[in-house]
């Protein structure tokens, strides 16, 4: 099950030490719950290896302020706790995928 990142909790997941992806989202976004299922699959495919997790953009604001996101969904990817790549709008669970595995090489 993905994790529920707020503006609280980010910073000690950053330095977990493991890669971090951040889906920001809402639930009013047809888009983010075409993406939800995947997301929550990879979470589960990836458990242990990734922190894979979602930030309500209603219910926190300070996080995506501070990463300027303007549409949602947008997933950002994180590793040693530097953002490395970032995806914005639907896409294909095999694409999304290959952009968590690229945490991993």
């Amino acid at each position: 099950m993905a994790l529920q990142i707020t503006d609280n909790n980010f910073d000690e997941l950053l330095n977990s030490g493991k890669p971090v992806v951040v889906d920001f989202w809402a639930t009013w976004c047809g888009p983010c719950k075409m993406i939800a299922p995947f997301v929550e699959e990879l979470a589960e495919e990836f458990k242990g290896q990734v922190e894979i997790g979602k930030c309500d953009v209603d219910d926190n604001s300070d996080l995506p302020g501070r990463f300027g996101i303007r549409n949602i969904p947008t997933l950002l990817f994180f590793k040693n706790g530097q953002l490395v790549d970032k995806h914005v709008g639907a896409a294909t669970k095999a694409a999304l995928k290959e952009k968590v595995e690229a945490l991993l090489k």
